[in-house]
């Protein structure tokens, strides 16, 4: 599908507004898609999933052999840092929120815990036979930000 941005967004005063904590995770838990971000290779890797909020937790799901997976693995770490971000931005008006989550990122490796969010995130993609999503990953919220672009005089986030 092919979106046409070129309009100009429209002129006006415009505020970029800070969230707290709380509306910002809040807001993240209303969308369900996001982007992860993690070092490989000594280089910062993007990668577009799906995701929900549980207890407080970011949780994705990935496959075996995944390059997240195989950061995450380790027993006794506390885990790989990671920034994950997902937004709401209108591309005509460019208003809208975003919001960063840091924290610490580990593989799901408890049998209940695991079973549970595999139910909790239904992979959005299809993969082939040889990497099943039947891996998860639970990113702790140590640092999160969020901003609301918004147009002036309007202080609500938008419900989008």
């Amino acid at each position: 599908m092919v979106h046409d941005d070129s309009r100009p967004a429209p002129v006006g005063p415009r505020r970029r507004i800070e969230l707290d904590g709380a509306e910002a995770l809040r807001l993240l838990g209303s969308v369900s898609l996001g982007r992860i971000v993690f070092t490989r290779h000594a280089l910062p890797t993007v990668r577009p999933v799906n995701h929900v909020l549980d207890g407080g937790d970011i949780v994705i799901r990935t496959h075996e052999g995944a390059a997240l997976t195989s950061r995450t693995e380790r027993a006794g770490d506390p885990g790989v840092v990671v920034a994950y971000e997902a937004d709401a931005i209108d591309p005509h008006t460019h208003l809208g929120w975003s919001v960063v989550v840091t924290g610490y990122a580990r593989l799901v490796t408890d049998p209940e815990d695991l079973a549970r969010c595999r139910r909790l995130v239904r992979p959005w993609v299809d993969q082939a036979m040889d990497q099943v999503m039947d891996q998860a990953v639970r990113i702790r919220p140590d640092l999160v930000t969020g901003i609301l672009l918004t147009a002036d005089g309007h202080d609500a986030p938008a419900r989008v």
